[in-house]
């Protein structure tokens, strides 16, 4: 049981530094044309798609299924509050590093579900790693953008894109060992993240992806928000 969950986290966490990868890749090795700026806002909008999908399908769902109303609104709203502070304080230092926070505050809660759900039914653990792991890939590839445009070297941002990778192992080996059986406290990290995660969508990465004259765009988050549809179908 304990190899299957740092072999599945793992997985699930590696497409961090997938990401980064391909951005790379694209960035330092793809000319400059109009048709590639189309194609990195699509991206960013298919990526804000998928986080959403987590958000509506698998965060705010799973802590409505173990919080009464009271609980679960504090938890929200102080995920959303705690994160407005924090965007504000890193745009005052000139940093660009959104979607990088909402990458993390969907990836981390969820992994830790997935640790959770190893111990209860390890078929949807499986279904589980996947759907973040799909998750991950483009989500990694805007906040590499972003962290390079705030000023982090390349060589820099895929050094914490890897050390990232192995924060989803972590975060697992506490769920299944410390949460498994607190499924109300689960539920408040998720409800906390969500609210965060909301905040962070509508003040900084669904403005950024909007490209004027463009309709591929809101496609591409349509396509995002779709594939989390899927995901949760199968799970």
């Amino acid at each position: 049981m304990l190899t299957k969950i740092i072999l599945f986290s793992g997985f699930a966490g590696i497409t961090v530094f997938i990401g980064g990868l391909l951005a790379n890749f694209f960035n330092h090795h793809v000319k400059e044309t109009p048709v590639k700026y189309e194609i990195i806002h699509t991206l960013m909008s298919f990526g804000a798609g998928i986080i959403l999908s987590a958000l509506a399908l698998v965060l705010i769902p799973k802590g409505m299924e173990e919080l009464s109303l009271i609980p679960m609104a504090l938890s929200f709203l102080l995920g959303a509050v705690v994160f407005m502070f924090l965007d504000e304080y890193l745009a005052k230092k000139g940093g660009q590093t959104a979607t990088l926070l909402a990458m993390m505050m969907d990836f981390i809660p969820e992994s830790i579900a997935l640790g959770a759900v190893f111990a209860i039914d390890p078929s949807m653990s499986t279904l589980l790693a996947i759907f973040i792991g799909l998750q991950n890939l483009p989500e990694a590839f805007n906040s590499y953008r972003d962290l390079v445009q705030s000023g982090f070297t390349p060589r820099k941002t895929l050094f914490i894109f890897f050390g990232l990778s192995f924060f989803g192992i972590a975060a697992a080996l506490v769920g299944h060992f410390l949460l498994a059986h607190s499924p109300e406290l689960t539920a408040h990290l998720m409800t906390f993240a969500s609210g965060g995660i909301l905040y962070l969508l509508v003040q900084d990465i669904i403005p950024a992806s909007k490209l004027a004259k463009n309709y591929l765009t809101p496609l591409g988050a349509t396509l995002g928000f779709l594939v989390g549809i899927i995901g949760e179908k199968l799970i």
